[in-house]
């Protein structure tokens, strides 16, 4: 229950985890709570605000180990939890954030409360995975997304991809974007198909948006660079870029991030994602193009896969994934198939990297 509770969570937390609560008391369940928002009060005092009688000899059962540092926004939910005389604590997974992890696990047994950790871990931990990388990288969590008839084709030999996905698959797209800090894409994307990149067809918050674009090749007049107030665009250069079209980004108020160069003269993706770790990004949606997902793939950049596949066979045309330098099978990157299920007349794949 706790584990359901956390993950109503999903896109508002960030950049802190998706966590649930709920307190039983003579076999009763009296209070329950999750993460709502980030800024707002955490699982467990959500739970204890809405608990029905006395907590004293209550058990507290939470999917992720209780704060005991002060944040940015929110006081250490230990020291409330500690106002209460509870028969037991059961957590699913210690934070291993390093302000925390296991302190509060360690404080709460001193205080002479029956404490336990490691109940569904593993369920606990996937559904945080996002943060959990962030928090011990440094890194967000990176999400390759991209559409494709059965035959792997992104696009026809014209360039024409409107639209592989069906209707409803589009809508879940949105849904998508609205879960992730961040949706990125290359300029070859920006110049062919002037995205907006924004949540239109469900409700949901705005990710930033972000442009690999070495040389600010970008045009002025790219949607993506409209309605700031709205969503966020950051372009990601070299120190390659055109001098008068950064002068012409700044005046628009463009935030412009000059990275690193990789042996190609491109935008070093491994220093972009360090910069937007830093800037509390913890996961990134990367739509495209080819040329930019294959990049990922390149570098084992990336930690997921989302593949929607359209039942359709469209021969040559633009590859979803161009070349790895895989000349045996055994030296194929290998997934981990997590979800299938379908949107329409589309099938959808969620598979995880497995690393070695």
């Amino acid at each position: 229950m706790a584990l359901r509770l956390a993950r109503r969570g999903l896109g508002k937390t960030s950049p802190n985890p998706m966590v649930g609560a709920v307190i039983v008391k003579n076999r009763k369940i009296i209070g329950q709570g999750y993460h709502e928002r980030f800024g707002g009060p955490h699982a467990e005092i959500n739970a204890i605000k809405n608990a029905e009688g006395d907590l004293n000899s209550a058990t507290l059962y939470v999917t992720l180990e209780p704060c005991c540092h002060q944040g940015k926004k929110t006081p250490p939910c230990l020291d409330t939890l500690l106002k209460y005389k509870w028969r037991r604590v059961v957590i699913g997974t210690t934070d291993p954030n390093p302000r925390v992890n296991g302190r509060s696990v360690e404080i709460l047994k001193q205080r002479g409360i029956e404490t336990r950790t490691g109940v569904l871990e593993e369920e606990c931990q996937k559904l945080n995975e996002v943060y959990f990388k962030h928090i011990q990288t440094g890194i967000p969590f990176v999400t390759l997304k991209f559409a494709q008839t059965l035959d792997g084709r992104i696009a026809t030999v014209t360039g024409d991809s409107r639209w592989i996905s069906s209707e409803p698959s589009l809508k879940w797209a949105h849904r998508l974007r609205s879960y992730h800090d961040a949706v990125m894409v290359g300029v070859g994307t920006v110049i062919k198909d002037d995205p907006q990149l924004t949540v239109r067809l469900v409700k949901g918050r705005n990710p930033v948006r972000i442009v690999a674009d070495s040389k600010l090749r970008i045009p002025l007049k790219a949607k993506i660079l409209k309605e700031q107030e709205v969503a966020r665009t950051i372009i990601a250069t070299t120190t390659k870029a055109d001098k008068k079209k950064l002068s012409a980004l700044k005046r628009m108020d463009i935030e412009v991030l000059t990275v690193k160069s990789d042996k190609a003269g491109d935008v070093d993706l491994k220093d972009l994602l360090k910069e937007l770790g830093r800037r509390n990004i913890s996961s990134v949606l990367v739509e495209g193009g080819a040329e930019t997902i294959t990049s990922f793939l390149q570098q084992r950049l990336a930690d997921r896969v989302i593949a929607i596949v359209a039942p359709k066979v469209m021969g040559k045309g633009v590859e979803a994934v161009g070349e790895l330098g895989v000349r045996q099978v055994k030296q194929s990157l290998k997934l981990s198939f997590e979800r299938v299920y379908r949107r329409g007349e589309d099938v959808i794949i969620e598979a995880s990297f497995i690393k070695h």
